[in-house]
């Protein structure tokens, strides 16, 4: 049996546009205090884990290398860089466990990060519909809103008008993203503003409206992974009960694209392997890229059968006072989309809960949470069931 993986220290970026700080910067701002709060020193990094999408959006590549010329005590270290779309911090986070268990990597650095707001919005649309398939959804309208518009769509389609649903999606998410210090959009826009459309609420791509939409966002998160805890750290360690990882078909044209069967999969096989139900959960943060993603996650991970995700929502399950709290962090909705920091975002929302450091977020007597992390529409699906040490 493979050996347990910790979080033993964490650090994160604010959220939003900063034009002003440069990939160096951001590599600083998440990973110092990462490596402060694990209680070690920089020379006790032995692997170094970079998810960065990147795509375009910045000329520079070879971001595994970045981090020795952000911080110089770095520069013999092992350093390599993943990505796997939306899911990219997650494939980091999987990559420094592989090394941790075989015994190669002792303490592990992950850092995720990206600059999004280098282009317009448009030349954005274009660089992210490279998530999709390229030869038949790459000129989609309205690039990546364009595909989940089109999913939205469907789902209208087979099961009704589900605008009551996501506009409750969407303010649950600014409501609980007015308690995150590292969230882009700290606003509480209400139901009735996310619910109609207007001036400054349009329709982007089939039902979905710009407050269904998550946020072109610059900013990193980091974590220090390790196979033991360390006595000196500042925060308390919060180790794996299982993850998962179950890939689908790219193109949507091969599977149903109004439920999410890799994610529903990943999820049984979680949970199955952590030895505990869904109601054992305190909270989850998951993958609400768009509000239809979060209604579509809530059937895969078992809240509500196909069809029906837009009663969980509506009789309050995942609010803060629900049975299941989803996105206590606000999620990708409220706290930002950086492609490549969000998996790795999600994991320190994560260990702030468990380990009770969470502030305004926190969830009452948390003690075990999920991570649903996804790349494109539901094709890399990571699932991390964590617990509190």
């Amino acid at each position: 049996m493979a050996a347990t993986p910790y979080i033993i220290g964490w650090g994160h970026t604010p959220f939003g546009k900063l034009d002003n700080t440069d990939l160096e910067q951001l590599i600083r701002d998440a990973a110092l205090p990462a490596v402060a709060s694990a209680g070690l020193e920089l020379k006790d990094i032995d692997g170094i884990f970079v998810g960065h999408f990147n795509g375009g959006f910045v000329r520079q590549d070879f971001s595994g290398a970045m981090v020795a010329v952000a911080i110089p005590e770095f520069r013999h270290i092992p350093s390599v860089r993943l990505e796997n779309a939306c899911a990219t911090g997650s494939a980091a986070i999987w990559a420094a466990i592989d090394a941790l268990q075989s015994g190669r990597v002792k303490r592990a650095l992950v850092i995720g990060l990206e600059k999004m707001n280098t282009l317009p919005s448009s030349q954005i649309g274009e660089l992210l519909l490279r998530c999709s398939y390229v030869k038949v959804e790459g000129n989609t309208p309205g690039g990546f809103a364009g595909v989940f518009g089109n999913i939205a769509s469907n789902y209208f389609e087979r099961f009704g008008d589900q605008s009551d649903a996501l506009a409750s999606i969407a303010s649950k998410n600014h409501v609980n993203g007015m308690n995150n210090p590292y969230a882009h959009m700290k606003r509480d826009f209400g139901f009735d503003f996310c619910r109609q459309a207007s001036e400054k609420n349009p329709f982007v791509a089939g039902p979905l409206k710009r407050s269904d939409c998550s946020l072109v966002s610059d900013g990193a998160a980091a974590m220090v992974l390790s196979l033991e805890t360390i006595g000196n750290a500042t925060v308390p360690a919060v180790k794996w009960r299982s993850r998962t990882q179950v890939n689908d078909f790219l193109p949507l044209s091969m599977r149903d694209p109004t439920q999410f069967e890799g994610a529903a999969l990943a999820w049984k096989k979680g949970l199955a392997d952590a030895n505990i139900g869904l109601s054992d959960l305190q909270f989850v943060e998951t993958h609400d890229c768009f509000t239809v993603a979060e209604l579509l996650e809530y059937e895969a991970m078992g809240l509500a059968p196909h069809g029906q995700g837009a009663k969980v929502i509506l009789d309050g399950v995942t609010t803060m006072q629900g049975k299941l709290p989803v996105n206590p962090s606000g999620g990708l909705k409220s706290k930002g989309h950086p492609i490549g920091a969000t998996g790795v975002s999600q994991h320190v929302m994560a260990a702030m809960q468990l380990s009770e450091t969470a502030g305004d977020m926190q969830v009452a007597n948390a003690h075990l949470g999920a991570v649903f992390n996804m790349g494109g529409a539901a094709v890399a699906n990571y699932l991390s069931i964590l617990e509190k040490v």
